[in-house]
Parts: structure tokens; C-alpha cells; sequence
């Protein structure tokens, strides 16, 4: 288990980054998968999942979670969808004694809090949902509360920077969007560049003037505590594991 410094001194707030270790599940999802998307028995899911709220101290069915899509839409929990579906790649609440999560497997899990409107939120950020603005749109909605406090982050565990490899197509594109991005990008040889997701997540936040802390740790090159997608593919595995991410207020 992994905190940000900075949350850790509010005292209204408990949150954590799960590592894999901890949880019931074997072979490849060993052990606390929580991905409800892999092919993991439900009943290791079911128990990794008690361990969270346990952990959280949350009540059961306290523990929201995402249909997440690589998307940039952003959803506030209120008592009205507190129990339905939700498809997104980015929550927020105000609603005390309530946990909101994210699974990731490389891509890069935030957890935010703005302590004066007293309002959590989680990210779910690739690639493609921090390119498409699921960022800047989740900061917005938190900010709806309130235009001038002041938010805090922690961008957790994700792929780094040396293992994520990428290709001319994929460069192209955010240089499309920008030539400014280009310093997100580091020549391996003439078919492949090395891309900097954490940077590129990180400067987005501090556009935005969030205040941000990490926990800078590489979900590809440590094994032993994270799921790795990318990994999975490499090694040939039929499937991977996802690690957790949890915010709530106290």
C-alpha cells in the first residue's frame, strides 16, 4: 500500500494506492486483482473487494467503482447514482463514509481533494482519456463548488517513462495537437519513441494550478507489486490483474 504525504495530513480523509499484495487471487491476478473486467473467479474478486472496505473502513456497497472507457466524461456521485453503473473515467462526491475508486493496470490512477468545498475526486488518465481532457473536465466540475480553492493531488503508480514504448503514429499525433508536446517524447531508434505519461499528466494538473505530490513508482518494471497490461502482452499472458486506488471522506 502506497499514500501521498499531502492527503495523509488531512484528517477528514483516508485514501490509498493498492499494490497487487494483500488480496486472495492466484496464477496471474495473484493477489489483490480488482479488476472486475479480468477473468478472475468472482469469489477472489468478492473477497479482494471486503479486503478494500476493510481496509477503507467502509461500509459494504460503499465502494464505487467505474465502467471505465478511456474516456474524458466526468460523473458526481450524489444519493441518486449512488448504487447505479456508472461509465466514466473520472468520479467526484461530497457524500461522507463512501469510497470512490479506480483500477489501473499502467495507466495512471489521481486521487484529488479540494478540503474547502470538501469534495474528493479519482481519475482513471491513459493515454487517451488525459490527450482527450478527462483531467482539466474532472478539475471543472470540483471547481463548480468553488472557482477559487485550492485542490490537491497525488498522481499514483503508473508505467514509466523507460518501458513505455510507443510509435511514430502515436508521437504524430500529440505533436498534432501541439509541438510543445514533443517534450514528452524520447527517440529509442527510427520506428519507436520512449513516452513520459507521468510528466504529461503532471503538467496538466499544474496548468490547471492543482497542487500536486506523487507516489513515483513503475507498475511495468515492478512486478511484485503492480499488474502491468503492457507487461501481460510481453510475457504472452492470457490476461492481467488490476490495482486499486481509493478516496473518501471521513
Amino acid at each position: 500500500m502506497f499514500y501521498s504525504k499531502k492527503l495523509k495530513t488531512f484528517k477528514n480523509l483516508k485514501h490509498c494506492f493498492f499494490s497487487r499484495k494483500g488480496g486472495v487471487s492466484k496464477g496471474i491476478y495473484a493477489s489483490l486483482n480488482c479488476g472486475r473486467g479480468s477473468g478472475d473467479r468472482k469469489k477472489n474478486l468478492s473477497n479482494n473487494f471486503k479486503l478494500i472496505k476493510k481496509k477503507m473502513s467502509i461500509l459494504s456497497g460503499n465502494l464505487v467503482l467505474m465502467h471505465q472507457t478511456h474516456s474524458n466524461k466526468v460523473i458526481e456521485i450524489k444519493k441518486k447514482n449512488l448504487k447505479k453503473k456508472i461509465f466514466s473515467d473520472a468520479i467526484i462526491t461530497k457524500i461522507k463514509g463512501i469510497a470512490l475508486c479506480v483500477v489501473t493496470a499502467d495507466c495512471v490512477p489521481i486521487l484529488l481533494f479540494d478540503p474547502k468545498s470538501k469534495i474528493i475526486g479519482c481519475i482513471h488518465a491513459g493515454w487517451r482519456g488525459a490527450f482527450s481532457g478527462i483531467i482539466k473536465n474532472t478539475v471543472i466540475e470540483m471547481k463548480k463548488y468553488s472557482s477559487n480553492s485550492k485542490i490537491y493531488a497525488c498522481i499514483g503508480p503508473c508505467i514509466g517513462f523507460k518501458n513505455y514504448e510507443v510509435d511514430i503514429k502515436f508521437f504524430n499525433k500529440f505533436i498534432k495537437q501541439s509541438k510543445k508536446n514533443n517534450k514528452y517524447f524520447l527517440k529509442k531508434n527510427n520506428l519507436k519513441k520512449l513516452f513520459n505519461l507521468r510528466k504529461f499528466v503532471t503538467d496538466l494538473l499544474l496548468e490547471l494550478g492543482v497542487e500536486i505530490d506523487h507516489v513515483n513508482r513503475d507498475t511495468f518494471k515492478e512486478k511484485n507489486y503492480f499488474f502491468s497490461y503492457r507487461r501481460s502482452l510481453i510475457l504472452k499472458e492470457r490476461d492481467y490483474g488490476r490495482c486499486l486506488s481509493a478516496i473518501s471522506l471521513v
